[in-house]
């Protein structure tokens, strides 16, 4: 397992599987082991998946100083590995929350990223607002699910902000296309595999500038990919139009059939569409 060392001397390790060109993959959670990404569907068979494990979590150490869990302060983490692999543009991956620091990265460093493809993301960063009705509504999608009706009560409880734990339990099917043994072992790795008190200081104030934010990536001239799932209420479709909307050069693909992990949902589809949108590497270039 290779370590390289963030510039606050933080030791972090990351994990390389696969063939073909690098892909620098960032995890969701916030702040989640990146082990949960696997092999992305099978993604591994055209490209070398590089998973970063965030500080703090997964094999990376943590830091000394825990206000480093802040997003923006990681910036500085994902520049360190770029130059540790020894690239000068990296074609840059991420999912959910990871998406918040992607962005962030892509507008500190535009000349950095040959690609970005962004997996289900999170609006944090770029201030875009999902309403309690944009995830209503994408969960009524699943009306004929056996466990549909527990469930959408406790989505409401947790859109109307009067959520208990119990909610958040029985509200999980809607993040998975099929409630099965898979979806059910992810779900339950979860809690092992966040780091907490980072998860908690992640999104602290201070974070994001969204305006700051918008306007550079309005000036992004590489692709962009948004890949959304029909069925994720975590970042509804139509929300994920408006996220690509901000970028010169993004197209949208609304995976049919899929909730939050896309690559579990439909390996074929989601895997098709992330070749296609990453080509042969081309973007990739070392120094």
């Amino acid at each position: 397992m290779p370590t390289f060392t963030a510039p606050d001397g933080t030791t972090l390790a990351y994990h390389a599987a696969g063939d073909g060109p690098p892909l620098v993959c960032l995890p969701g959670g916030p702040m989640q082991d990146s082990v949960y990404l696997g092999d992305l569907g099978g993604l591994t068979a055209h490209r070398t998946l590089i998973r970063l494990d965030l500080r703090g979590t997964g094999r990376s150490a943590v830091p000394t100083d825990a206000a480093s869990f802040r997003c923006d302060r990681q910036v500085a983490d994902v520049e360190a590995l770029r130059q540790e692999l020894g690239l000068e543009r990296l074609d840059l991956l991420a999912h959910s929350a990871g998406a918040n620091l992607a962005a962030l990265y892509t507008a500190r460093h535009p000349d950095r990223v040959g690609r970005l493809a962004l997996i289900t993301p999170s609006v944090f960063a770029v201030g875009l607002d999902i309403t309690a009705e944009d995830r209503l509504e994408t969960a009524r999608l699943r009306r004929d699910e056996p466990w549909f009706a527990p469930a959408y009560a406790s989505l409401e409880a947790i859109t109307a902000g009067r959520a208990t734990a119990a909610d958040w339990d029985a509200a999980a099917p809607f993040w998975f296309a099929r409630w099965d043994d898979e979806a059910r072992a992810l779900r339950a790795a979860e809690q092992r595999q966040r780091n907490d008190e980072a998860a908690a200081r992640y999104a602290s104030d201070g974070a994001f500038d969204p305006d700051d934010t918008r306007s550079a990536l309005a000036a992004f001239p590489s692709p962009v990919l948004v890949l959304a799932g029909e069925y994720d209420v975590a970042a509804p479709a139509r929300v994920m139009k408006d996220y690509a909307g901000l970028f010169p050069s993004a197209e949208l693909v609304v995976q049919g059939g899929a909730g939050h992990f896309p690559w579990l949902d439909g390996r074929g589809p989601f895997v098709t569409a992330l070749v296609e949108f990453l080509g042969d590497g081309g973007g990739l270039s070392r120094p």
